[in-house]
């Protein structure tokens, strides 16, 4: 959705209506995951994608008759066996569409998403997508402010609370209410897309596998911090692709980082010193944060001496073992370059809980996540929740 809006911003101010086609859910090797998004302009103008190719004809078809409606469409794709050649996921997989009209009337928060998008503000937008004449209603959720309604206040706060948490977690999915927001019943079932602030990754070490590390970094999508308390080396000139470039010595902007609550599951810390007096101090804090990713470079023997030290100050066993260390994989790299692709898959295995190991070596599905996630929410939908049976109040205590 973030690639889309400048062309449908551009389609917003117009006044003109154009379609939103959005993966909501997923089963198997599905191409894409629920956010994923495509949109056509009342032209006929097209930009994104839900799938690999496989649907988009048929979504475009949808697309162009939800924008002649002005009504919300739903679509299911999935391969059969019977015609391979139908329109369906070759891959095997599953997913589900919605399709939404967007215009001035429809939608009148879509600035205010857009521009919360733009500037890195969390947002989410949950939308109704399963509860017959009530498809397509849509509420907005910000930190300190919602706009909108699902249609019964009760539904509405329920929304809110795992809107708030999915923001958190940046996590965008399906969550399945009853019809005044009671936990463990399935008649209405609402998309959550939360737009979070992209995740961080800190580069500690002005060194050029930092710059490498970097530019991998800002490719796959987080912002990126490049630390040294060395101003001669932690430069804007040497580090133009990092979003920061900070003067500081590692462990206390770390811990300072983590007072101000920046840093959280999805934050990766790439320690790149490979100077005990920089990443004893800094490793002492990392492994005592939530961070998921704590990767620290440097040779076998360099990692026993860290780890010696490391004791020596206290960090325990169990701290210990959150190191990653030789951090990447064995890919034969050389290179800041090669070196830096090295970490960043073990980033992406380790984020995704996958082996690391080639594709053409291993079996069953691809896409292992997207099939065990899609298992774990459809199996959670009867699971009792601490949430009463009459949803929650809408304080503002709520909306963190």
């Amino acid at each position: 959705m973030r690639d889309l809006l400048p062309p449908i911003r551009q389609w917003y101010a117009d006044g003109s209506r154009f379609a939103v086609a959005t993966v909501i859910d997923t089963f198997r090797s599905a191409p894409r995951q629920p956010g994923a998004a495509m949109a056509v302009s009342d032209e006929g103008v097209v930009v994104g994608s839900v799938s690999g190719g496989c649907v988009e004809a048929d979504v475009y078809e949808v697309a162009r008759d939800v924008i002649q409606t002005g009504l919300p469409s739903i679509r299911r794709y999935g391969v059969s066996d019977d015609d391979v050649f139908a329109v369906g996921l070759t891959c095997g997989g599953v997913i589900e569409v919605l399709v939404q009209p967007v215009d001035l009337a429809s939608f009148a928060e879509f600035d205010a998403v857009a521009d919360a998008v733009d500037s890195g503000r969390p947002v989410a937008v949950a939308t109704v997508v399963a509860a017959g004449d009530r498809l397509g209603q849509r509420l907005v959720v910000w930190p300190d402010r919602i706009a909108g309604s699902l249609g019964d206040s009760r539904l509405d706060a329920a929304v809110v609370e795992d809107a708030v948490a999915m923001l958190d977690q940046g996590a965008t999915g399906i969550r399945y209410y009853g019809a005044q927001g009671e936990c463990g019943r399935t008649e209405v079932g609402v998309f959550v897309q939360a737009f979070a602030p992209p995740p961080r990754m800190i580069v500690f070490g002005a060194i050029d596998f930092a710059a490498a590390m970097a530019r991998v970094g800002k490719f796959l999508g987080y912002h990126v911090t490049v630390c040294d308390a060395r101003g001669v080396f932690a430069t804007r000139l040497r580090f133009p692709e990092a979003d920061e470039v900070v003067v500081c010595w590692p462990d206390r902007f770390l811990a300072e980082a983590v007072e101000q609550g920046l840093v959280d599951r999805r934050t990766v810390l790439c320690v790149l010193t490979h100077d005990p007096k920089f990443d004893v101090p800094l490793l002492e804090v990392a492994l005592r944060t939530d961070a998921g990713y704590i990767g620290a470079m440097g040779s076998r023997r360099t990692h026993e001496d860290r780890l010696s030290r490391l004791r020596a100050v206290g960090v325990t066993e169990a701290e210990l073992a959150r190191l990653t260390s030789p951090t990447g994989l064995d890919l034969g790299a050389r290179t800041p370059e090669e070196t830096a692709i090295s970490i960043a898959a073990e980033i992406i295995a380790t984020r995704s809980d996958a082996s690391g190991q080639p594709l053409s070596s291993t079996t069953g599905r691809i896409h292992r996540e997207t099939a065990d996630l899609a298992v774990a929410r459809h199996e959670s939908r009867s699971l009792p929740s601490a949430r009463s049976s009459q949803g929650t109040s809408m304080q503002p205590a709520a909306v963190r």
